[in-house]
Formats: structure tokens, sequence, C-alpha cells
């Protein structure tokens, strides 16, 4: 018997076997279509048809929707972050088949799920988890892999004019000056925090996340956990960082609205976005603009060996732990010359040296 609806209560059940050229080619359903009308039921049945006459001819691969896909995801990446953005992707894609969702249509989601976002967002938040989900399918099923072309400068700046604000503002790093600034006006865990990321070009999350443990001072090094490709190593630190840490009792963070009291930190923060508030009232107090960690700490540590001191590249990233040496240059390097500086260049008289035949000219003036 080929897939009917019947009610039951509210909702619309289905019940048979979906058959091709007349023979059943699946077991025997009987179980919720989850739609309160009978229209909504058809297109259920019309979908699983559909799905089940896929894997019959073609083989599983071919039969696998984005939600299953999601499922065999989640199976190995337990990221809570990630899961957070499929949400939105799943409920929207949910149900369509690998094979039919193009870069295209990932792009175009964007605007449908955060039509006040820039495009940057749009790709971190929708394009990219999308995409590890479908080719992570190919890889484990072989299903189909997919390849999106970026946003271009064109929508960029058609966004930008649509939400009325400029994306890709440039950050402005820290300096030498800012970080004495802070930390006099700052409580003595802060203060440390921000010197530590300054110095070591530690992300927010892993200075956060550094326990007592973590903590080897009779070598003058740290532990730091592995993030963004980056794997977890010793880092050494400066004979002042490590008795500024020595004289850090840790502390138990307390979860405001439960109450749970968490594993001790050395910088008493348990999570890397606890730290905002408190930062805006150092600065304010301190008279000084707000920078948040990332720009105080590893852009402010790359911008302060390259451009101030004059350390090569390569020796710079490396001692900031980056993989790739052109990456922080296109990223992390900040000019210090302001625009008008370079204009008046233009304006004034270069120094001309005077050659030997110059010289004899002005004595025959004179």
């Amino acid at each position: 018997m080929p897939l009917e609806t019947y009610r039951r209560g509210v909702v619309f059940w289905v019940r048979g076997r979906v058959e091709f050229d007349g023979r059943p080619i699946t077991g025997y359903y009987r179980q919720s279509t989850g739609a309160s009308d009978e229209a909504g039921a058809r297109a259920w049945i019309a979908a699983e048809t559909d799905r089940q006459r896929r894997r019959h001819l073609l083989g599983d691969e071919a039969a696998l929707t984005f939600a299953d896909a999601v499922l065999l995801y989640s199976e190995t990446h337990t990221n809570p972050y990630i899961a957070r953005q499929l949400l939105p992707i799943t409920a929207e894609i949910g149900n369509m088949m690998l094979g039919s969702i193009t870069g295209k249509l990932l792009k175009e989601l964007g605007p449908k799920l955060k039509p006040d976002a820039a495009v940057d967002t749009w790709w971190r938040d929708i394009v990219t988890p999308a995409r590890a989900v479908i080719n992570h399918s190919h890889e484990i099923k072989g299903t189909p892999m997919i390849r999106v072309k970026r946003y271009d400068q064109f929508e960029r700046i058609a966004q930008d004019q649509r939400r009325g604000k400029q994306s890709r503002v440039e950050r402005v790093p820290s300096d030498r000056a800012w970080i004495e600034a802070f930390c006099a006006a700052a409580d003595p865990y802060n203060a440390a925090l921000a010197r530590f990321m300054f110095e070591t070009a530690a992300r927010v999350g892993q200075a956060v996340a550094l326990e007592p443990t973590h903590l080897d001072l009779t070598n003058r090094r740290v532990w730091l956990g592995a993030q963004k490709g980056h794997s977890a190593g010793w880092v050494e630190i400066s004979h002042e960082m490590m008795v500024e840490l020595a004289n850090l009792p840790p502390k138990r963070p307390v979860n405001l609205k439960t109450g749970e009291v968490k594993a001790a930190r050395v910088f008493g923060y348990s999570d890397p976005s606890s730290y905002g508030k408190r930062w805006r009232t150092i600065c304010k107090n301190a008279g000084i603009s707000f920078i948040s960690a990332h720009p105080a700490g590893r852009h402010g540590f790359y911008t302060e060996l390259t451009v101030r001191q004059g350390v090569d590249p390569v020796t710079a990233a490396k001692a900031g732990r980056w993989a790739d040496a052109t990456l922080p240059m296109r990223t992390y390097a900040h000019a210090e010359l302001d625009e008008a500086s370079i204009r008046a260049r233009f304006r004034t008289k270069p120094v001309q040296s005077r050659s030997g035949k110059v010289v004899k000219l002005l004595k025959d003036k004179r």
C-alpha cells in the first residue's frame, strides 16, 4: 500500500510504503508528518517519496539531506558555538538534498537569515559552517563536494549601504603607552591580563582559560591551549611577567545566574567575553579609548615588534605562533604614520646633494 495520510488528533500521520514501479522499496511507515493540515502532510509524502526513490536508484549518498549531514557532522564536532550556528541554517534548508545545494544558495541565506549583518558575518556564521557540513559528508559518504565563491567588494558595499554601517573598520592596536595607562587604572588581575596578551600574543580565550597548573614559573613559561589551528604548547614569558603572575592568587569565578563556583583561573574569568564591561570601565577611568582584548593583545604585539621595533616579519610571526608569516602582515600590522603626514611630504622641497659641479658654479658666481 503506497503512503497515505490520516489524522491523529490535530496532526496528520502517514502509513504505508514508498513504491517504485508498483513495488515497495521501503519498510512500513507509521509516523507523524508534523503537519496540522493535509496539504502539509502530502508535501511531506512527496519529499520522502523523492528521497527514497533517489536512494533506491542512486544509492544512500543521493538520499542524504542537509539535516542528515548535520547529524553526521555532529558525531565528530561537538563545538556548541557551531551547533548554534547550524540551527537556523538547518531550519531553512534541512530538507534539501545535498546535491541540490549550491554555493549561490548558501550565499543567499545571508540576507535571509541575518539581513542587518555584514557580509563577513554571513560568511563566518552561515556559509562556512554549512560548507563544512556538506564537505564533511563528502568525505564520509561520497556526496557532492561544494565550493563557494566569496562575497565580492560590490556585494560588501551594497550591504553596507543597506544597513547604513561600514564593515571591516580597521582595528586600532594597543601600544606601550596605552598598556601602561590601562594598567595604572586597572586591578591587578586585569592589568596582568592586558600585559600577558600584549607580551605573548595570546588570544583572550587562551588567556582566560589559564589555570594554576598551566604555569611553570620556575622555568618562566606558560602552557597555552590549542585555538584556531594553533596546537597547544609552552610559551616563554619575561622575568617581569613571571613575577607578576607569581604574585597573583588564583580566583574561582562564580556564575552569577546559577551561583556555581568554577575551577580556579589565573586571571579570574571563566568566559572569554566576561572581561568587556570591566575593561570599558577601566578605560573610562584611565581617560583612554577603549580597545578590546584582541587588538590590545594580538594586534598590539605584532605592530609593536614589526612596525615600532623593526623585527623582521618572519621572526615576529613565529613568536606570535602564526603558521603563515604573510597573514599577520596583511591583518595585524598597522601603519603608524597618518595620511596627512604622507601628503605633507609632497609639499616639502627635497634636500639636494651638491655635486662638485654645482659647488664650482657657486664659487664662480662669488
